[in-house]
């Protein structure tokens, strides 16, 4: 299929939902099927977005903005996370997942909203995601998969309807940067995030800070190696700062799921 024809297929089929919920996380997918949803449902579209210390607060202000400025009905609620998540299991994805979206589905139904969607897409069949698992469980739609639509294809028609996440970088939750076993805390989650935002200061673009005990190991594009140099010893200072003893740089660059190494 052309991604014309991938396009009308999503909006055709969203339409027959009549009435839908999407879990909204500000990120390029869900930016995107959220403003499909509301284009094709209008009212009967509610935006639902979790709140929890797995994302940043930078994340919840975006989404929240762009509810605001599309006139979007939003629910942001704060997420019970579990206890057993804290130990970071290999199952945590769908732990998590299984715990977020049942939630949703509560706020959905009693919103007399009647189907629930997230914003997963095809390319997310490539990694290994245990919360794709709580997704079918639980009887989610995945629109974006439906019409099988890539990420690159998503980024191309949010530029079409001037999404300001067109070029967004690709974001997980936090905890996708702790390996696995290693405990997930409050306050280790603020390292994560203040570090990732100081990067973001500095102008890089797509990156992860993964967490190995007291280690920080930064993954930047392998295009941006030669750009953290200059700035490497204010980079050191501040993650020191944060709370992290050793800083590292990790030379095979940015990359999805790589932590997912068993």
């Amino acid at each position: 299929m052309t991604i014309d024809e991938k396009f009308f297929k999503l909006k055709k089929y969203l339409r027959g939902l009549e009435s839908l919920a999407v879990a909204f996380s500000s990120g390029v997918d869900s930016t995107f099927l959220l403003k499909v949803a509301h284009d094709e449902l209008g009212e009967k579209v509610l935006a639902i977005t979790a709140n929890s210390n797995f994302f940043p607060r930078r994340e919840i202000d975006e989404a929240k903005n762009f509810c605001e400025r599309e006139k979007i009905r939003q629910i942001i609620f704060n997420a019970n996370d579990l206890k057993e998540i804290e130990n970071n299991p290999p199952n945590r994805c769908y732990l998590c997942k299984k715990n977020i979206f049942a939630q949703i589905k509560k706020i959905a139904a009693e919103n007399k909203i009647f189907h629930v969607a997230e914003g997963s897409n095809m390319d997310d069949n490539n990694d290994y995601r245990p919360g794709m698992k709580a997704i079918a469980e639980l009887e989610i739609k995945s629109p974006l998969r439906t019409a099988e639509l890539y990420k690159n294809e998503i980024r191309e028609l949010s530029r079409k309807l001037n999404l300001p996440t067109a070029d967004k970088p690709s974001f997980a939750c936090l905890a996708s940067r702790f390996v696995y076993g290693e405990k997930i805390t409050p306050e280790k989650l603020s390292q994560v995030e203040k570090a990732e935002e100081f990067l973001r200061e500095k102008n890089f673009k797509q990156f992860r800070v993964r967490i190995h005990g007291n280690l920080a190991r930064i993954e930047i594009l392998p295009t941006d190696l030669e750009k953290i140099l200059p700035v490497r010893e204010e980079i050191v200072k501040n993650l020191k700062n944060f709370g992290f003893d050793y800083v590292s740089l990790d030379l095979q660059g940015y990359r999805t799921g790589s932590m997912n190494i068993f």
